[in-house]
This record gives C-alpha cells, sequence and structure tokens, in this order.
C-alpha cells in the first residue's frame, strides 16, 4: 500500500465513458421542442474491487469533455476526496464553460464518484449522505403536447395507479399559438386525475410575460397549483412579474449549473427545481439545495429519478422528485436495481452505493461512434 492510500484510502484507478441512445416510442414535444430520442452519458469509475456509475442525460459529446479534460482531474486522485475531484472538474472546464455540456459531464463524473467513495466504504450512499426521510414523495410527469387524449388519459392512469398525488402535463404548446388546447388539456388532466390531486403544468419558457400572467389566471382558475417555466428561466424579471400575478406557485431552476445560477433564482420562484445531471452531479445539487433552504425555499428534483433517490432523502427542504415518463422507461433498461415506486413515494435504496449497476444487455443501446 503506497502512503497516499494509507492516509487517504484508494485512489481512482481509471475512468471510462460510454453512451448510450434509447429512441422514443413516437416524437414527444414540449412547447418548445420536439425529440425522438433520449442519450444517456455513463461514467464508471474504479479503485481497487469497486466500480462507482454515474450518468447525465445529455449528448454524446459530454464523452469527449469527460475523456480529455475530465479525467486527469480525477485519475490518480483518492477516490474518497470526492469534492476534491469536483472543484479539480470545473477549474479544468473554466474556459470551456461549467454550464450545458460541461456541467452535465462533470455531474456525470461526481455522481460516479459519489457512488464509488460509498461502495469503498460498504455504506449506502443515503446512509452517507444522511438521510431525512426513508421515502421520496414523487409526482406524475410527462403529458407531452403530442400525446392524443387515449394517450394522455393512458399515462394519468399509470400515474393513479403508482399513487402520485400530484401530476404535471406540458403547455405553451408550439411556442404559445395553441392556447385553447392548452387549456382543454388542462381540463381534461383535472377529470382524469380525480379530486386531491394536485395539478401542475409546465410551459418550458414557451409563453412571453403577458402571455404567461393570462394563461397563469387561466390555470389558477382550473386549480392548477404549479406553473413551472411560464417564461424563460433566463427572464428573471419576467419570473418576478409572473410570480405576483398568479396564486399558483411558480418553478423553475432545472437548467441551474451553479449556487449563483440557484441563489440569482431563488428571489423570483416559491420552488426551485434541481436537476442532478445538470447543476455538478450530487456535489453541487446538495450546495445548490442549501442555498434554497438559506432562501427559505423548497427544492424539487428534476427529472433522472433513480439517480435523485440518495441526495432527495438527505434534504430537509425537499417538496417532491419529478417522476418523469422517459427516464422511468428508460431507466430499468440501463441499469439494475431502479428504486420502487408505490403509494406515491419512492423507496430510497439501503444496499451499496447508490444501489444501482450497468445491465449487460445495455449494450445493445451503445453509441459506438461517439
Amino acid at each position: 500500500m503506497s502512503d497516499q492510500e494509507e492516509h487517504h484510502g484508494p485512489a481512482v484507478e481509471h475512468l471510462e465513458c460510454r453512451s448510450y441512445r434509447f429512441p422514443t416510442p413516437r416524437p414527444e414535444s414540449d412547447g418548445t421542442l420536439t425529440w425522438t430520442a433520449t442519450v444517456a452519458v455513463c461514467v464508471l469509475a474504479r479503485a481497487g474491487e469497486c466500480t462507482g456509475l454515474g450518468w447525465t442525460y445529455s449528448s454524446a459529446a459530454a464523452e469527449d469533455l469527460v475523456r480529455e479534460h475530465l479525467q486527469d482531474a480525477v485519475v490518480g486522485h483518492p477516490a474518497c476526496d470526492v469534492r476534491g475531484s469536483w472543484e479539480r472538474m470545473r477549474r479544468a472546464l473554466r474556459n470551456l464553460g461549467i454550464r450545458g455540456l460541461g456541467g452535465q459531464a462533470i455531474s456525470a463524473v461526481d455522481i460516479a464518484l459519489w457512488d464509488l467513495a460509498a461502495r469503498l466504504s460498504g455504506r449506502s450512499l443515503a446512509g452517507m449522505l444522511g438521510t431525512s426521510r426513508e421515502a421520496v414523495p414523487v409526482y406524475g410527469s410527462g403529458g407531452f403536447t403530442s400525446l392524443d387524449d387515449e394517450e394522455l388519459a393512458e399515462q394519468v392512469s399509470g400515474w393513479r395507479a403508482a399513487g402520485c398525488s400530484a401530476m404535471k402535463i406540458k403547455v405553451g404548446e408550439a411556442w404559445g399559438t395553441s392556447e385553447d388546447r392548452d387549456l382543454r388539456r388542462v381540463g381534461q388532466l383535472r377529470d382524469l386525475a380525480g379530486d386531491g390531486t394536485e395539478l401542475m403544468v409546465d410551459a418550458n419558457g414557451g409563453y412571453d410575460r403577458g402571455q404567461a400572467r393570462r394563461m397563469g389566471a387561466a390555470f389558477d382558475d382550473a386549480g392548477v397549483r404549479w406553473f413551472e417555466e411560464p417564461v424563460s428561466s433566463d427572464d428573471l424579471a419576467g419570473l418576478s412579474i409572473v410570480r405576483g400575478s398568479v396564486r399558483c406557485d411558480v418553478a423553475a431552476g432545472e437548467y441551474a449549473a451553479t449556487r449563483y445560477d440557484a441563489a440569482a433564482l431563488c428571489p423570483v420562484v416559491d420552488c426551485l427545481q434541481l436537476d442532478v445531471t445538470r447543476c455538478g452531479g450530487y456535489t453541487g445539487w446538495l450546495e445548490c439545495a442549501a442555498v434554497a433552504a438559506s432562501a427559505g425555499l423548497q427544492v424539487s428534483a428534476h427529472c433522472a429519478p433513480a439517480l435523485h433517490a440518495p441526495v432527495t432523502a438527505a434534504v430537509p427542504n425537499l417538496r417532491h422528485l419529478e417522476w418523469f415518463a422517459d427516464h422511468v422507461r428508460l431507466e430499468p433498461l440501463l441499469v439494475d436495481g431502479v428504486p420502487a415506486v408505490a403509494g406515491g413515494m419512492m423507496t430510497v435504496p439501503t444496499g451499496p452505493g447508490h444501489g444501482m449497476t450497468l445491465r449487460e444487455d445495455a449494450e445493445s443501446w451503445r453509441i459506438t461512434d461517439a
């Protein structure tokens, strides 16, 4: 054993990156975008006999960032020093940028390192981070604008079967040019979800300020509780204007990459969204959640439900976790050990690390020309 290993534990020996493409059953749309597949960029971090797994939802181009710019910031350094590796990775991408693609690459590596550190210690990641709760509340999410009435009804039925007490659909169709259909679909959700279900909508920034105020008033009348990205999350003044004119909670933050992003959003939202695959992994997510707590706000985890289970269990100021249809379908194809959902709650894994391992048959989805 080297002096470093004796004092700091084993070093990260190898970092491997792989990308997997999962087509959607049919083209899917929200208010501003249409997509036909989701790409998961996975990182495997090895030390001793243990391997940690992390991933982000991104482009296969993130592989190049990991190999060319992040690997040297991690390999050869103590596996238990996750925060130190996180700081080195951010410095390595100083000129390229730590938001967007850069933030997604850092996130995948950070998640893998946390999983590795927990496995090396023989503990669950939830136990290592500390647990404020033994199960995490989830809400049903999807309701794409591309769904017809029957498809939306089928999706809502699945959320009801899982015990979800809150459900979210997409609005702002075609950059806000289909207001009548937006309102009709919200009415459909209200009828399908049943009494006592919290109604949520997500415009993905598809409305302008005035339109968001007018639509927000109509959503208030329909009993909507949550209005996500009524305008672009970059438009802080616009978020503030909408928030001051509606009763429903205004939410944003899924693109936040740093604590400074989180701090800028806190004064203009009622709940801060955070995405562990974009904001710097578990390290960044916890940092941003602490910023929200200091502002007296709850946080809501955006997408990637299986990855969020350990970290959402750790913070007391959590509202809920997004049980997003695409990722709920994809995650069991990518990994074994996806946490179960029942009664509207996701089980917090108690096995080693975050409890998930890459499936051998996931190779059939792998992108080989990345």
